[in-house]
This record gives C-alpha cells, sequence and structure tokens, in this order.
C-alpha cells in the first residue's frame, strides 16, 4: 500500500470513529466536578387590587383579600407587598393582621406590577418562587468512551432536583437566609450561663423540723 493511500485509509478511520461517537452521543464534555446544571430560581408576581378608605379595609374586603390569601395558598417562601399610593397606615395594618394568619409578614417595597392603581384602591403583591433544575434529567450522551475524563451531562441533577424540591424558600438558593444574627455559640451559652448562675440546692438555713411531745 502506497504512502498516500495510508494517510486516507487512516482519515477515514478517524472519519468513521468521528461519526460513530457523534451516533452515540458523543462523550462527556464537562471535565470538573461542578455540575453544568444548576436550580434556577423563578419569580411570579400575582395582585389583588382592594378598595381602601381612610379607615383602611371595609369588612367585605377584608373578607375578599382574606379568601384570596385561602385561594392562593398563601404558606412560607411567599413575599406579601402593598402598593398604595396613599401611603394609609390603616390600610397596611389590614393587611398585615390578614397576611399574618399565614404567617406572612408584609414586606416593605412592592415590586413593578402592569397597569395602574386607581384611586382609592390599594394594590396587594403577592411574590412566589420555584425552583427547578431545567435540562435533568440529561442521557444525551451514549457513548462509553470518555476519552476527556469528564462527567456525564447529567452529573448533579439527582441532587440539585432534590434541593429544588425540599426547599422551603427558593429565595434561599439565590441569596441565603440572612438570619437574626444569633449564632450557635451563643444559643448554646444561653443555657451554660442558666446553669451556672443558679444557686445549689441545699444553700441556706435548713428548714426547722418540729418536735412533738409524748
Amino acid at each position: 500500500m502506497s504512502k498516500f493511500n495510508t494517510k486516507l485509509a487512516g482519515a477515514l478511520t478517524l472519519t468513521v470513529a468521528s461519526i460513530g461517537l457523534a451516533a452515540c452521543g458523543g462523550m462527556p464534555e464537562n471535565r470538573t466536578v461542578y455540575s453544568t446544571k444548576q436550580p434556577v430560581v423563578e419569580r411570579t408576581n400575582y395582585t389583588l387590587d382592594v378598595r381602601a378608605g381612610a379607615g383602611g379595609l371595609s369588612i367585605p374586603e377584608q373578607q375578599r383579600l382574606s379568601g384570596w390569601f385561602d385561594a392562593m395558598d398563601l404558606r412560607y417562601g411567599d413575599r406579601v407587598s402593598i402598593e398604595d399610593p396613599m401611603l394609609s397606615g390603616a390600610t397596611k395594618d389590614a393587611i398585615s393582621k390578614l397576611a399574618a394568619r399565614h404567617g406572612i409578614l408584609v414586606s416593605d417595597g412592592a415590586p413593578v406590577t402592569s397597569g395602574y392603581v386607581q384611586p382609592g384602591n390599594a394594590r396587594v403583591v403577592l411574590t412566589r418562587s420555584t425552583a427547578s433544575v431545567p435540562g435533568c434529567p440529561d442521557w444525551s450522551v451514549k457513548s462509553e468512551m470518555n476519552y476527556n475524563n469528564g462527567t456525564h451531562p447529567g452529573y448533579g441533577c439527582a441532587t440539585n432536583g432534590n434541593i429544588a424540591a425540599m426547599v422551603a424558600d427558593p429565595e434561599d438558593l439565590v441569596s441565603g437566609d440572612k438570619g437574626s444574627g444569633e449564632v450557635y455559640v451563643q444559643r448554646a451559652s444561653k443555657a451554660v450561663d442558666a446553669y451556672r448562675e443558679k444557686a445549689p440546692e441545699g444553700v441556706g438555713a435548713l428548714p426547722g423540723a418540729g418536735g412533738t411531745g409524748g
């Protein structure tokens, strides 16, 4: 076989191998231990306009808002905010009490929503976040050859998918829980201090025992 034919045969072999790998889904490309499939947090704003007067919300409007909270299944992780052109404290107080029944505090500042708030109305904005991992599961690579020593495209789907499904507040995946500033050591030291400061039993005079004559 001539030198030209040898080179041609080698090129054809590489071409056939490349076509075979492409038909099998190629090889893994990610050579790190970091997953390319990460949770994505999406926010959705729901709004309800309520009639608000100088004294806040009327009883029928409070009942309507309470029914809306029940229908929306207001729960932990939701954000409730108010867009009120009058900035009425009575209106905020009434909405805050209804949201507190579900364990939700009203947030300061409302996100931008479509449309205008008509005069005499206040807009209640419920912001709900959801977390998911797009592209999972990923079985695009079907080749058993792994010359790149890379991780499978579906690597991390199970872990990140479970985290996205189980996290109570999806916003924690974005910025984390800020907490109260009190660390675990401070909480634990309270019990230790209470134990040390407690007076031991038996301190002080013993109670007198009255004798009986006989």
